[in-house]
């Protein structure tokens, strides 16, 4: 077997039918690109929609939920004990809202080698006192730097500088309650506790997530703020938000540490299974499209090798009475399908590069995604993998079939016909 002699061969019969080559070949490069550059786009969205929720979403959080007492009196009582009791209108029972020794709890988790980080936050009811009306919020004290490290804080911070929420009395406000409230930067507003404190508060930004209930709702002070609003001391906090290495790890450890600190926890792929759910579906999406793509390429190269074979019976009978065996006819024209799909899978995968780089410099501005000025792209390297391994094993079948015909042809029934 010469492997030079059969390569020669088949770049013959290419350059034959150069026309039909060329056509399989572009069939390849268009699968190819739109492959990478829909995989890139729809992965881009893709996380950029997570990434609304879940980049400021801890993967635990430690909080004290109220709920009403399990063991209520008539069920310690013995004389009611083999009964069936049923209990209307409970109401909670009067556990506190603050975590108890939050600070050992703090210290416990950070020595925890599969936490990255954790910051504290106090979750406060408000009113925010305009004129004559009251309209409610919610007041979040942070740990400023720890929200910014952690939970990209000031990535969503549209307007004023994030670090000047560390000054006492100073707030931001989520945009859409800044606009019913008509609160411009540098504004005092009066805000009050459920517990009836009044404070003044010095609005220095606007925070916009992209979720328009949760800007409506929901503004920012610091901690220690917070805590003087409510009359609380600095060791009042309500939350422990915990940042982990890997996110997988999240069920078991909110399990685990509950457990141990005797409190609630929830963990992120619980509360926010349904961002996973139509991630998967997306994705799914897309590579079901890719992939139909490539076979409709690799059907329009074997109905051209195809077409080549019945063109060229009397070259193959040639080749055959002349020394050729099947293995070698077969060898030829899998050669032609695998370099149609090489040549052409090279081209679309650096045409689907360019395409996606294009795709990213295009504008794309809306007051619902303010920190999003253009259209969001994936460049993992793992699409231009699959893309070019699959552009192979689709042209090889492609060409499988044809090539294992052609070796079957009997050069005697051939030359005799001619």
């Amino acid at each position: 077997m010469n492997w030079k002699l059969l390569i020669e061969i088949s770049q013959a019969l290419m350059t034959a039918r150069l026309k039909q080559t060329l056509i399989a070949a572009i069939g390849v490069t268009f699968s190819i690109t739109m492959f990478v550059t829909l995989l890139g786009f729809m992965n881009g969205l893709n996380e950029m929609l997570d990434g609304l929720v879940l980049n400021r979403t801890p993967h635990i959080r430690f909080y004290n939920e109220i709920k009403p007492n399990p063991d209520q009196p008539i069920d310690l009582s013995d004389d009611f004990s083999n009964s069936i009791n049923i209990i209307r209108s409970i109401r909670p029972s009067t556990s506190r809202l603050s975590i108890y020794n939050s600070e050992s709890i703090m210290k416990t988790l950070e020595e925890d080698k599969r936490v990255i980080g954790l910051s504290p936050k106090i979750a406060a009811q408000v009113f925010f006192n305009v004129g004559t009306i009251d309209i409610t919020g919610v007041v979040n004290g942070i740990d400023v730097d720890k929200e910014a490290s952690l939970f990209a804080f000031q990535d969503y911070v549209t307007t004023g500088n994030f670090e000047e929420l560390k000054q006492t009395n100073s707030i931001i406000l989520g945009k859409g309650a800044a606009d019913r409230m008509l609160a411009d930067i540098g504004d005092v507003i009066q805000a009050t506790s459920a517990q009836g404190n009044k404070i003044q508060l010095k609005v220095v930004g606007y925070y916009q997530s992209g979720l328009g209930d949760y800007d409506n709702a929901n503004s920012f002070a610091s901690i220690e703020t917070v805590q003087k609003m409510l009359g609380e001391p600095a060791s009042y906090i309500t939350d422990i938000q915990v940042k982990l290495t890997d996110l997988d790890l999240a069920p078991a450890m909110a399990k685990e540490y509950a457990g141990i600190f005797g409190i609630d926890a929830d963990d992120i792929q619980t509360v926010n299974a349904q961002f996973e759910t139509g991630t998967y579906i997306r994705t799914l999406i897309s590579y079901a499209v890719g992939i139909t793509l490539l076979v409709v390429s690799g059907f329009g190269i074997y109905n051209i090798l195809n077409m080549m074979i019945y063109e060229k019976l009397d070259t193959i009978a040639i080749l055959k009475a002349i020394g050729f065996n099947s293995s070698d006819v077969k060898r030829i024209f899998i050669t032609i399908a695998l370099a149609i799909g090489v040549i052409g899978g090279s081209i679309g995968l650096l045409l689907g590069y360019f395409a996606c780089l294009g795709i990213e410099r295009i504008p794309f501005e809306t007051e619902a995604l303010p920190t999003i000025k253009t259209f969001p792209v994936d460049f993992n390297v793992k699409y231009y993998l699959i893309g070019g391994v699959f552009s192979v094993i689709t042209t090889y079948f492609a060409g499988y079939f044809p090539a294992r015909k052609a070796s079957s042809v009997d050069p005697v029934d051939i030359i005799r016909g001619k």
